[in-house]
Parts: C-alpha cells; sequence; structure tokens
C-alpha cells in the first residue's frame, strides 16, 4: 500500500540527522471533530520524524482566511505545505501559487478539484470517498431486508459542506448502491446539507420528522450529523429500533453512539493513517524522494459486530 510505501521510506530518516524542516499546516476546522483527529496526527507524526517542525494554523472553514495562511506560509519561507481545504475548488489556484514558490503541497483528507492533475513537488492523501458511499448502502440495504422494508422505505440523507467533493462523491455513492441492490425500490425522501455539524442535522432531521412522513433510514456524510439526528429523533420521542442511522468516520462520539445502540453503522476514516501519510509524502517531497500524486488509506465498515477493533483507532 502506498501510504505503507511512505512509511517504510520515512523509517530510515527517522534515526538520523537532518536538517531543520518546517511544514506550514493549514486545517478547515479545529472545531470539527474528525479534522482535530488529523490535526492531532499531524502533530504526532512530525513529533516522531528528526528535524520536522509543524505550524498548525484554524482556517475556520473560511477560504478567505485559508487563502492568507498559504500567501503567510510562503512568505515565511516555509519548506512544505499540508492542508485540509476549506474549499476545493480553490485548489488550483493554491497549486500555482506554491508551485511558483518551489514549495511541496500536500492536501490531505478532502480531495482537491485538481486531484487528477497535480503539479510536481505535490500530492493528495485520503480515501476513496466513494467507497465510504457504498459500505454505508450496502449496510443500510442489509438491515432493511431484515427488518423487511428493502422495497417501500423511507431514506434520507444528510450531505456535509456542498463545497467538498466529499461531501458530493459520499451520497452519490450510496444513492448509486441502493439502486442496484436488492433495495433498488426505496425512495430517497429528501436529502440536505447539514455542512458536516451536529447541530445543523439536528435541525434538519426535526424539520423531517415535522413534517410527518416516516423516516426510516438517515444516512449521513459523517458521524456528527449522524449524531445530531439521533438526537432529533429521540427529543421527538422516535424508537431508534424504528429508524436505521449510519454515519462516517468511527469517532469516539460515533463509536459511543452505537455502544448505545443508536448509530446502526459506520465507516472508519484512519485519521491517524491519513495524517501520516500526508507528513510522510511532505516531508519525501522536501528530501527529494519520490511520492505518488494520490495515495490512498481504505475505509472500513464498522458495526456493532466489530466496533470493539476499532476503540482506539480514531
Amino acid at each position: 500500500m502506498k501510504s505503507m510505501y511512505l512509511a517504510a521510506a520515512l523509517a530510515a530518516m527517522m534515526g538520523s540527522a537532518a536538517s531543520a524542516e518546517t511544514i506550514g499546516v493549514s486545517m478547515q476546522s479545529f472545531d470539527n471533530n474528525f479534522q482535530t483527529l488529523l490535526r492531532e496526527g499531524i502533530s504526532t507524526r512530525a513529533s516522531e520524524v528528526n528535524g520536522v517542525d509543524v505550524q498548525i494554523e484554524d482556517a475556520q472553514t473560511d477560504i478567505s482566511k485559508q487563502l492568507n495562511q498559504v500567501n503567510n506560509f510562503i512568505a515565511a519561507g516555509v519548506d512544505a505545505i499540508v492542508m485540509t481545504l476549506t474549499d476545493t475548488s480553490a485548489a488550483p489556484g493554491i497549486s500555482e501559487a506554491a508551485e511558483k514558490a518551489g514549495i511541496p503541497l500536500v492536501y490531505l483528507n478532502l480531495e482537491p478539484d485538481n486531484s487528477g492533475k497535480l503539479p510536481d513537488k505535490q500530492a493528495y492523501v485520503g480515501s476513496r470517498e466513494t467507497d465510504s458511499g457504498k459500505l454505508g448502502a450496502e449496510a443500510a440495504c442489509s438491515l432493511l431486508k431484515e427488518k423487511g422494508k428493502a422495497s417501500d422505505a423511507q431514506v434520507y440523507i444528510l450531505m456535509g459542506d456542498l463545497a467538498h467533493q466529499a461531501s458530493r462523491d459520499r451520497t452519490n455513492s450510496f444513492k448509486e448502491t441502493l439502486g442496484s441492490s436488492e433495495c433498488k425500490s426505496v425512495t430517497i425522501a429528501d436529502e440536505q446539507s447539514g455542512a458536516w455539524t451536529r447541530t445543523n442535522a439536528m435541525d434538519l432531521t426535526t424539520n423531517w420528522i415535522t413534517a410527518g412522513q416516516p423516516i426510516d433510514v438517515v444516512f449521513a456524510n459523517n458521524d456528527e450529523m449522524a449524531i445530531g439526528a439521533i438526537q432529533a429523533l429521540k427529543a421527538a420521542g422516535v424508537s431508534m429500533e424504528d429508524v436505521i442511522v449510519i454515519g462516517i468516520d468511527a469517532t469516539q462520539d460515533g463509536l459511543a453512539a452505537m455502544a448505545a445502540g443508536d448509530l446502526d453503522a459506520t465507516v472508519f476514516q484512519n485519521a491517524k493513517g491519513q495524517s501520516a501519510s500526508a507528513v510522510n509524502a511532505a516531508v519525501a517531497l522536501v528530501r527529494g524522494e519520490p511520492v505518488e500524486k494520490q495515495v490512498w488509506v481504505p475505509f472500513e465498515l464498522v458495526t456493532p459486530k466489530n466496533m470493539a477493533d476499532y476503540a482506539s483507532k480514531n
């Protein structure tokens, strides 16, 4: 696996002295649980590699702020930049600026719009978002079949920020997989953007409940929104036995909701694997080592049957 290759390539460097290298890191938001896991993973991995320091900034979901951070990194002469994009469509301009400055750039987690044509000394590290939607749909269909609702269920989708390709890929893959499965007759009753947040998801789910239509499945693009949906359903007196709720990320909060019997499935997104691979790629690029343009870290389905295996992974 490419991320393992990067780890192996850097393992030899960890024990030897090297000139100090600074990586400027711009994170989409410190308030986002999964982004926090990535940030912590970056710091941990950087501390393991000799001669590497990281300067981490919070873009606060503001693309203007993030662009300023990138410009400041370039002006300060950092050795490399790692970033989780606030707006994936801004990537071509950011790539151009980094290329002109001769600074290696690694996009992390949120796939840039130009991921298929990144300049030299640039890479993307993440997971195939379509796989998460596919795994979520397969889990939903399996659970619907157990309930005898594979042909007439009402499905609601909580999307992430529409500026992110991840939201579109997760949602489209979920719908496409359902449409080609034994659950192809289910109805996608509505899909709305909850912008990755628990509060927005709770408000949207409350609106769906108030509309009076049955809710058989809620597929959320992340665990935070899945938890928001669960909170709204429970507040309205809906039995969680009657609704299938599926998230993505397998965060600690998500696993706690699963342990409580509220979250039926989630899809593990390997924050440690992604963040470590991003630091590995950045250091390798600075040191002239070869790096694949796209480094993929696999998604994995998590259910109550195997959740114990993921208790300390994120």
